[in-house]
């Protein structure tokens, strides 16, 4: 719980920060030959909720479809883990003509970021996280729209995360 809580606190920190230095991310060169196939699900869960709605009806334990776009913050990838935000779509990220290099940090919009986000978690079989970053085991990058099926988890704050071992990753038009 502990770990979760830091890093609920590390995305809250890196989400008032701001926009940052970083190059856009190009989403593109996210490629699925990269991807490891047995996380990513071949096509896409019905009856997706948006994330706003997911952090208001949402309770603890309860199974959920749920999509959003990678982000939130500066760094949505957990270091390590298969973990990362999602904002749900409804929510405008910052446009290049913004003079954001970040657009995936929501630093024009973050006053409507903090009801409208959600973490994922992608976990193994038997429910533990899995140890490799979600850019790698998904081939995604940040603003890549996912839908993921998975449990609800909430904690004391209201946060929510979904626990997930299948995530659908929608084609960049």
């Amino acid at each position: 719980m502990k770990r979760f809580q830091h890093f609920v606190l590390v995305g809250a920190i890196a989400l008032i920060a701001g926009c940052g230095g970083a190059e856009v991310a190009d989403q593109d060169a996210a490629s699925s030959t990269t991807a490891d196939s047995a996380y990513l699900a071949n096509s896409e869960p019905a009856d997706a909720m948006p994330v706003g709605e997911a952090r208001e009806k949402a309770a603890d334990g309860q199974e959920l479809t749920l999509v959003g776009l990678i982000g939130g913050s500066t760094e949505p990838f957990v270091d390590g883990l298969a973990a990362f935000t999602i904002v749900d779509p409804k929510i405008p990220y910052c446009a290049d003509e913004e003079g954001c290099p970040t657009p995936w940090d929501y630093c024009c919009t973050q006053d409507q970021v903090k009801d409208n986000i959600a973490t994922v978690k992608v976990v193994d079989e038997s429910g533990a996280p899995v140890s490799k970053t979600a850019r790698e085991l998904l081939g995604v990058n940040e603003l890549a729209t996912v839908v993921v099926h998975g449990v609800a988890k909430r904690d004391d704050q209201g946060n929510l995360t979904v626990e997930t071992s299948d995530v659908f990753v929608r084609s960049s038009k």
